[in-house]
Protein backbone atom coordinates (compact mmCIF):
# COMPACT_ATOMS: atom_id res chain seq x y z
CA UNK A 1 0.00 0.00 0.00
CA UNK A 2 1.46 3.56 -1.25
CA UNK A 3 1.52 6.21 1.33
CA UNK A 4 -1.22 8.82 1.64
CA UNK A 5 0.17 12.03 -0.06
CA UNK A 6 0.13 15.40 1.79
CA UNK A 7 -2.90 16.46 -0.62
CA UNK A 8 -4.69 13.23 -0.14
CA UNK A 9 -4.80 13.64 3.59
CA UNK A 10 -5.95 17.68 3.30
CA UNK A 11 -8.89 16.74 0.84
CA UNK A 12 -9.72 13.32 3.81
CA UNK A 13 -9.62 16.38 6.45
CA UNK A 14 -12.19 18.55 4.33
CA UNK A 15 -14.16 15.68 4.12
CA UNK A 16 -13.60 15.03 0.52
CA UNK A 17 -14.78 11.98 -0.92
CA UNK A 18 -11.90 10.05 -2.48
CA UNK A 19 -12.42 8.44 -5.86
CA UNK A 20 -9.32 6.49 -7.41
CA UNK A 21 -8.35 8.95 -9.88
CA UNK A 22 -8.72 12.00 -7.43
CA UNK A 23 -6.16 10.06 -5.38
CA UNK A 24 -3.92 10.06 -7.96
CA UNK A 25 -4.49 13.39 -9.18
CA UNK A 26 -3.92 14.58 -5.65
CA UNK A 27 -0.67 12.62 -5.51
CA UNK A 28 0.54 13.74 -8.52
CA UNK A 29 -0.26 18.01 -7.33
CA UNK A 30 1.93 16.45 -4.40
CA UNK A 31 4.56 15.11 -6.22
CA UNK A 32 4.80 18.63 -8.56
CA UNK A 33 8.11 20.47 -8.17
CA UNK A 34 6.92 23.32 -10.78
CA UNK A 35 3.15 24.78 -10.63
CA UNK A 36 1.45 22.54 -13.40
CA UNK A 37 -1.28 23.79 -15.72
CA UNK A 38 -4.33 21.38 -16.15
CA UNK A 39 -2.75 20.05 -19.40
CA UNK A 40 0.58 18.80 -17.35
CA UNK A 41 -1.73 17.57 -14.58
CA UNK A 42 -3.85 15.42 -16.96
CA UNK A 43 -0.73 13.63 -19.05
CA UNK A 44 0.90 13.20 -15.63
CA UNK A 45 -2.43 11.57 -13.91
CA UNK A 46 -3.10 10.20 -17.47
CA UNK A 47 0.91 8.17 -17.20
CA UNK A 48 -0.36 6.21 -13.94
CA UNK A 49 -4.06 6.02 -14.90
CA UNK A 50 -4.80 5.90 -18.33
CA UNK A 51 -8.88 6.03 -17.75
CA UNK A 52 -8.43 9.84 -16.46
CA UNK A 53 -10.31 12.18 -18.58
CA UNK A 54 -9.16 15.85 -18.69
CA UNK A 55 -12.48 16.42 -17.51
CA UNK A 56 -12.11 14.73 -14.17
CA UNK A 57 -8.83 16.67 -14.08
CA UNK A 58 -10.29 19.85 -14.63
CA UNK A 59 -13.62 18.75 -12.01
CA UNK A 60 -10.51 17.93 -8.86
CA UNK A 61 -8.59 20.66 -9.56
CA UNK A 62 -11.97 23.04 -9.23
CA UNK A 63 -13.26 20.90 -5.93
CA UNK A 64 -9.72 21.04 -4.52
CA UNK A 65 -9.40 25.29 -5.30
CA UNK A 66 -12.82 25.90 -3.74
CA UNK A 67 -11.52 23.64 -1.08
CA UNK A 68 -8.55 26.01 -0.30
CA UNK A 69 -6.43 22.94 -0.70
CA UNK A 70 -4.46 24.42 -3.96
CA UNK A 71 -4.32 28.05 -4.99
CA UNK A 72 -4.62 29.16 -8.45
CA UNK A 73 -1.89 31.46 -10.16
CA UNK A 74 -1.58 33.25 -13.21
CA UNK A 75 1.51 34.21 -14.25
CA UNK A 76 1.02 36.00 -17.74
CA UNK A 77 1.57 33.13 -20.36
CA UNK A 78 -2.37 32.46 -20.61
CA UNK A 79 -2.48 29.19 -18.39
CA UNK A 80 -3.87 28.63 -14.90
CA UNK A 81 -1.31 26.65 -13.00
CA UNK A 82 -1.47 25.45 -9.58
CA UNK A 83 0.42 24.92 -6.14
CA UNK A 84 -0.72 23.46 -2.85
CA UNK A 85 -2.20 25.86 -0.61
CA UNK A 86 0.37 25.92 2.25
CA UNK A 87 0.68 28.12 5.67
CA UNK A 88 4.37 29.18 4.76
CA UNK A 89 3.92 32.39 2.73
CA UNK A 90 6.21 32.43 -0.55
CA UNK A 91 6.49 34.92 -3.47
CA UNK A 92 7.28 34.23 -7.00
CA UNK A 93 9.27 34.91 -9.61
CA UNK A 94 8.50 34.04 -13.21
CA UNK A 95 11.28 33.33 -15.68
CA UNK A 96 9.62 35.05 -18.90
CA UNK A 97 11.64 33.13 -21.49
CA UNK A 98 11.78 30.00 -20.29
CA UNK A 99 8.54 30.19 -18.25
CA UNK A 100 10.10 28.92 -15.15
CA UNK A 101 8.75 29.52 -11.55
CA UNK A 102 10.99 29.80 -8.57
CA UNK A 103 9.65 30.06 -5.33
CA UNK A 104 11.05 32.37 -3.02
CA UNK A 105 11.01 34.64 0.63
CA UNK A 106 12.56 37.42 1.21
CA UNK A 107 12.33 39.17 4.89
CA UNK A 108 13.29 42.40 3.67
CA UNK A 109 10.41 43.09 1.39
CA UNK A 110 7.91 41.42 4.10
CA UNK A 111 9.16 44.76 6.37
CA UNK A 112 8.65 47.05 3.49
CA UNK A 113 5.34 45.65 2.83
CA UNK A 114 4.46 46.34 6.38
CA UNK A 115 6.29 49.44 6.48
CA UNK A 116 4.65 51.01 3.66
CA UNK A 117 0.62 50.08 4.32
CA UNK A 118 1.50 51.92 8.48
CA UNK A 119 2.37 54.68 6.68
CA UNK A 120 -0.30 54.50 4.54
CA UNK A 121 -2.65 54.13 7.45
CA UNK A 122 -3.11 50.10 6.86
CA UNK A 123 -3.01 46.90 8.26
CA UNK A 124 -1.89 44.32 5.72
CA UNK A 125 -3.86 41.32 5.64
CA UNK A 126 -2.83 38.98 2.85
CA UNK A 127 -0.79 40.23 -0.57
CA UNK A 128 0.84 38.35 -3.41
CA UNK A 129 3.76 39.18 -5.09
CA UNK A 130 4.99 38.11 -8.56
CA UNK A 131 8.38 39.43 -10.12
CA UNK A 132 8.04 38.75 -13.81
CA UNK A 133 11.53 38.58 -14.78
CA UNK A 134 14.06 38.14 -17.99
CA UNK A 135 17.50 36.19 -17.35
CA UNK A 136 20.72 39.02 -17.21
CA UNK A 137 23.48 36.05 -17.96
CA UNK A 138 23.28 35.45 -21.57
CA UNK A 139 23.79 32.13 -21.57
CA UNK A 140 20.67 31.76 -20.00
CA UNK A 141 18.97 33.94 -22.35
CA UNK A 142 19.58 31.95 -25.35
Amino acid sequence: MTQTSRLEQKCIEHGLKMTGQRRVIARVLSDSQDHPDVEALYQRAAEIDSNISIATVYRTVRLLEEAGIIERHEFGDGRARYEETTAEHHDHLIDMRSGKVIEFTSPEIEKLQQEICRKLGYQLVDHRLELYCLPLDKKKAD
